[in-house]
């Protein structure tokens, strides 16, 4: 049997780290290697010792002075928004209705939403992303497409057909029976196939009625190993018109809790205005708030607490996310270089050890796959990123001057993109090389 030594500076997270300079959080080899066999990691380490452990035949990719991590791992995305991205102009209610409903009635054609998701995740490969949280749209169509064309590259993906009935285009709402019945046929045919998990999609508070909420519900209560995930509290309009909406809930939090909706598999988009009742219902149900910040500062909708959220005495579980097309890019690098924005303009630090835990393991720990992604672990599946610091003319120079770990990956996540990423694992197998050489 063939191994695969991939070979390389290797850095992977063992925990969150507590500061710049907690080394110990991770796993970092400078000729370091991970062995990879049948899609999945055998060892890492040393490159020598694992050499070693490889035995007889191996084929090594030398990435040498690269860094090894894991694959990025994108929280929220709407692949139905390719087109919608770069939109000029809107804050969300008019944005949702002026660029994303008419482009999402675009995916009532199967063949359009073939074609989309196939460039969705070339693009996701390409930027280093090889896990996302997808929202498809109201069609059931649009959700195949996009299983189909991630089961083919054998990618971890989690990915659900929006269920709408009210306050969108007919052409975009289905009922609570048929958003029902959809979501139990994608489950069925989806959930658990290959590498493929589903996520209950209830698009947010406002597009729903009551009933098909109850169906959402429903759907939670007899499928508790898929995910959910939807929207709260991304906009000051947005939460008047939800709460307008159910006047019976103490607030937009309890919407969702009235429909058995929080849980630790549930990921709420942006949760930027959350009140501290809110914030202890989100932490007491192990609810994830899914950080969105290029979509929040080009929307205009507000800035994210980071670390108010995960220092209060009830903690919540945070993860982060490009938010395409509302977020204004699709690497998660830069998505982190707008997250340190963001807390720096509420007066603190997101120290660049904490960013790639974040976008690695922390988001794999948040989406609950952590046992399967988002680490170099033995037993893990092989989704890997190798991360070139010196891509670009700038990057170059600039590392003349960097003689830390964590300079090198403050300096990726700030000016890194695309270009930084030399290559990317789908379980194992080359995949970002075969994008520019098919």
């Amino acid at each position: 049997m063939t191994s695969l030594l991939i070979r390389g500076r290797v850095l992977s997270f063992r925990r969150e780290p507590e500061s710049v300079d907690d080394l110990e959080s991770c796993l970092h080899e400078e000729d370091g290697a991970v062995l990879v066999r049948d899609g999945k990691i055998v060892a890492v380490g040393d490159f020598a010792v694992v050499r070693t452990q490889a035995g007889g035949v191996v084929e090594i990719a030398d990435h040498r002075p690269h860094l090894i991590l894991p694959g990025f791992i994108d929280a929220h995305v709407h692949f139905p928004q390719m087109q919608v991205i770069a939109s000029y102009g809107a804050e969300l209610l008019d944005w949702l209705n002026d660029y994303t409903f008419p482009e999402e009635s675009k995916f009532a054609d199967a063949q359009h939403g073939r074609r989309v998701a196939r460039l969705f995740l070339d693009e996701a490969v390409r930027q280093g992303t090889t896990t996302v949280a997808a929202y498809c749209s109201v069609h059931k169509a649009s959700a195949e497409a996009f299983f189909e064309e991630s089961h083919a590259r054998n990618m971890l993906n989690i990915a659900g057909k929006v269920m709408m009935d009210r306050n969108a285009p007919e052409a975009l709402r289905d009922t609570p029976q048929t958003g029902y019945d959809d979501t139990k046929a994608l489950i069925a045919e989806w959930h658990g196939r290959g590498r493929q998990l589903y996520a209950i999609t209830p698009r947010f508070a406002i597009t729903s009625t009551p009933e098909q909420m109850e169906m959402a519900g429903a759907l939670t209560a007899e499928h508790p190993d898929c995910h959910v995930q939807t929207h709260l509290s991304e906009n000051h309009a947005e939460i008047r018109w939800a709460e307008e909406l159910y006047p019976q809930a103490k607030d937009y939090t309890d919407i969702y809790a009235r429909y058995g909706l929080l849980g630790g598999n549930s990921l709420f988009g942006h949760c930027i205005h959350l009140s501290e009742r809110e914030a202890d219902a989100m932490s007491e149900s192990g609810s994830v708030a899914v950080f969105c910040p290029t979509s929040n500062l080009f929307l205009g909708s507000g800035l994210f607490d980071y670390h108010r959220y995960r220092r209060r005495g009830k903690p919540l579980r945070v993860a982060s996310a490009t938010d395409v097309g509302g977020g204004t890019n699709y690497s998660m690098l830069r998505t982190m270089d707008e997250a340190y924005k963001v807390v720096a303009l509420q007066g603190e630090k997101l120290n660049p050890l904490q960013s790639f835990w974040q976008l690695t393991r922390g988001n794999a720990e948040a989406l609950s796959i952590a046992d399967r992604a988002g680490t170099l672990e033995p037993g893990t599946d092989a989704d890997i990123v190798v991360l070139d610091a010196s891509a670009t003319p700038a990057m170059k120079v600039r590392m003349e001057t960097v003689t830390t770990l964590a300079q090198e990956l403050f300096l990726l996540q700030t000016l890194g993109d695309d270009r930084a990423v030399r290559e990317v694992y789908v379980a194992g197998k080359a995949a970002k090389g075969a994008l520019l050489h098919p």
